[in-house]
């Protein structure tokens, strides 16, 4: 289990507690912010599930390229909100080419 996962269960967790809360006492903002940690929380476990998967798809790499693949992930685990723009930016890019004029 990697770290994002352990933070994303903890953040979603604080998230569901802010909501119950406000809801408790009627605070509105307290209630938004715990929505907000709690879809925080779930995307960060979402994240840590994929570089889990790809963690284990890094072993059956070719051996000549497990050192990058590896590398790659490392960066992916310490930039997650980089990492993510990064693979948006990409997804929109070869989107726009795939479309017809």
């Amino acid at each position: 289990m990697t770290d994002q996962r352990i933070e994303g269960a903890a953040t979603e967790l604080e998230g569901k507690v802010q909501s119950g809360l406000g809801r408790l006492t009627g605070d509105a903002k307290l209630q938004l912010d715990g929505r907000l940690n709690e879809v925080k929380g779930k995307a960060l476990d979402a994240y840590g599930r994929v570089i889990d998967g790809l963690d284990g798809l890094v072993e059956k790499a070719p051996v000549e390229y497990q050192d990058r693949a590896r590398q790659g992930l490392d960066f992916a685990r310490r930039k997650p909100l980089l990492t993510t723009g990064i693979v948006a930016g990409l997804a929109v890019l070869l989107s726009s080419l795939g479309r017809r004029r």
